[in-house]
């Protein structure tokens, strides 16, 4: 089974939830995500009817899910949902999926994640080169994702520490 693939349509109605983890995914645990994620979102609803969804792992250490809400909108009750499976997800494998004060970036082609102060701190001393490329959570549609998501240090959110 290929992880990375999905049918998703590059529409900016569709909306984008992006879950970070702390760390990369080891095999075993790509293979646990894309499986209960495969069922979860196989049968995911929002007030009884069907959602249009689909997911990636992103550099084998983000989840994407989206939502085509041009066909039917994702819910409260249906968000609260898929925030269920994901924490359950994160609780078995300890992912971090839900702590915000993180920021990851790649250095030499490689993903890494420090903990938001100990990477501001390390851009002001000068110890984390500007040369970086910086991931950025917040897009919620799918062509703003893939656009934005991975950003030079001087295009990114980032370049506002000082």
């Amino acid at each position: 089974m290929k992880i990375e693939e999905s049918n998703i349509v590059e529409t900016n109605d569709y909306r984008v939830i992006i879950y970070p983890a702390s760390r990369p995914f080891t095999a075993k645990e790509s293979k646990i995500i894309a499986e209960k994620l495969y069922d979860f979102l196989g049968d995911w609803a929002a007030h009884g009817k069907e959602l249009s969804s689909s997911f990636k792992i992103e550099k084998n250490q983000f989840i994407i899910i989206c939502v085509d809400e041009e066909k039917e909108v994702a819910s409260g009750c249906s968000i609260d949902a898929l925030g269920k499976v994901m924490r359950e997800l994160d609780a078995e494998f300890q992912l971090g999926l839900f702590d915000r004060m993180k920021a990851s970036y790649v250095e030499n082609g490689e993903v890494k994640t420090l903990k938001l102060s100990e990477f501001k701190s390390k851009i002001r001393s000068g110890e984390l080169s500007k040369d970086i490329e910086v991931f950025d959570f917040s897009k919620n549609t799918y062509l703003d994702f893939l656009s934005h998501f991975l950003q030079p240090f001087a295009r990114s959110w980032a370049a506002s520490i000082s």
